[in-house]
């Protein structure tokens, strides 16, 4: 099974509210993800009319959890419970996010350990690919245990 995107992100991330800060699934493969978000002055993070560059951490983990959601999805199974646990190398070519200019996040898995920690690169750019940041976040996703469901099982990937 496909998804048709681009999609909403909101089905397939465990963040409620406003703090799914993330609004659109532009593609997805085995290793990674390309979602979108476009700032608006209602957001939760809005400073002197813009978001701060630190957040794009979050669009980047938040990224990885959409990655995870798609997944679980396929395999019939809810968002996936994940854990930002480091990051390295987080540089910001901005000091900050423009509002109502749509940014791109990508995330791509590196390596998965046997201990459910997985680290993944990240980067954000502009729609016409001009890049704003990139990183490496280290996420802990647990692993479901045998007593879970076969799809949960499956879906730690």
């Amino acid at each position: 099974m496909r998804l048709e995107l681009p999609c909403a992100v909101r089905p397939f991330v465990p963040h409620d509210g406003a703090m799914c800060l993330l609004d659109t699934l532009l593609d997805y493969d085995a290793e990674g993800a390309t979602v979108e978000i476009t700032p608006r002055d209602s957001d939760l993070f809005v400073e002197d009319g813009a978001i701060p560059a630190w957040v794009g951490l979050e669009w980047m983990a938040q990224g990885v959890a959409a990655w995870a959601g798609v997944w679980a999805h396929i395999d019939g199974a809810p968002p996936p419970p994940g854990f930002l646990i480091a990051s390295r190398r987080y540089h910001a070519h901005v000091d900050n996010f423009s509002l109502d200019e749509p940014v791109h996040v990508q995330v791509t898995r590196e390596f998965v350990a046997d201990n459910g920690v997985r680290a993944f690169s990240g980067t954000l750019s502009t729609a016409a690919g001009q890049r704003l940041a990139e990183g490496r976040l280290s996420i802990f996703q647990p692993t479901p245990s045998t007593s879970s469901s076969p799809a949960e099982r499956q879906n730690a990937r």
